[in-house]
């Protein structure tokens, strides 16, 4: 027969919330720059704008993909 002991995940709890923590803050810094057009005039917009958001998003869909099971993640 196998004893399990209760283990004590504060460590990891306190670790999880830091991290969680610390994306809250990059959503928010990310927010705040797309609420200002990425600090970029609509009449300065180029194609090299748009490979940068382009970019940006393929970036954020790999963590959206992997979080809800989607795109490459999907079961």
């Amino acid at each position: 027969m196998t004893i399990r002991r209760a283990t004590d995940n504060t460590k990891a709890l306190d670790a999880f919330m830091t991290a969680k923590s610390q994306i809250d803050a990059m959503l928010e810094r990310l927010k705040t720059l797309s609420d200002d057009h990425f600090e970029t005039h609509p009449d300065e917009i180029n194609w090299g704008h748009v490979g940068t958001l382009n970019h940006y998003a393929s970036l954020l869909r790999q963590i959206t993909d992997a979080e809800f099971k989607e795109g490459d993640h999907a079961a």
